[in-house]
């Protein structure tokens, strides 16, 4: 066996030799995805990540009624298009990640160290080529992209939301009326749940 064909992830580990496949088309697929999900583990990958890109491949295989090695540039287009089309249109950060998807996966099925690209001239007289590139895919220029009402506050609005709670505790105090302890406490509290990330129940539990 060849140094790249033992690469995990190759066409020789990944497809059984000598089998003739009833469906090799199908079968070069599945064992192109399921290479990508063991150099993925190689890589030390959770289950879930290797999962969600697996899928986001199929769902755009599904989706085109083609094979990796027939895909073009224009599929990518019109995937995304559906995605953000009416009447439950995906947010533009979710497309982004399919997208990112699509490209690790190609970039995966065309990289020489795997064959993949020359099991499929082999076989079909035709191989997978990299259809995601700067004019069809998302950049990430943002800095939050989700809905506004989830944005999380900037480093220069945190810093005037904890000098308000600290203004607080001394203007309680000059007034004269009591409430700068509790005043003090709850400085204190929101700097904690900030700087350690605590959940709601998590504050609720903090304890000296």
């Amino acid at each position: 066996m060849s140094v790249a064909h033992a690469l995990p992830g190759a066409p020789g580990l990944a497809l059984a030799p000598g089998v003739l496949h009833l469906e090799p088309q199908r079968a070069v697929f599945d064992g192109m995805v399921e290479g990508w999900a063991t150099q993925m583990v190689s890589r030390g990958l959770r289950r879930e990540t290797i999962d969600g890109r697996t899928g986001t491949v199929r769902r755009f295989a599904a989706f085109t009624n083609e094979y990796p090695w027939r895909w073009g540039p224009g599929d990518v287009e019109e995937y995304s298009a559906l995605l953000r089309s009416e009447p439950a249109p995906l947010a533009w950060s979710t497309i982004r990640g399919y997208q990112n998807h699509l490209g690790l996966f190609l970039n995966f099925a065309t990289d020489p160290r795997y064959k993949w690209a020359d099991e499929c001239e082999a076989r079909f007289g035709t191989h997978p080529v990299q259809i995601c590139h700067e004019w069809n895919t998302l950049a990430h220029r943002d800095e939050y992209e989700g809905r506004p009402g989830r944005r999380p506050l900037s480093q220069v609005e945190l810093q005037r939301f904890f000098d308000y709670a600290d203004d607080q505790v001394d203007s309680v105090a000059a007034s004269g009326r009591k409430g700068a302890l509790a005043a003090a406490r709850d400085a204190c509290l929101l700097k904690v749940v900030y700087g350690w990330g605590l959940r709601r129940t998590e504050a609720l539990m903090v304890d000296v």
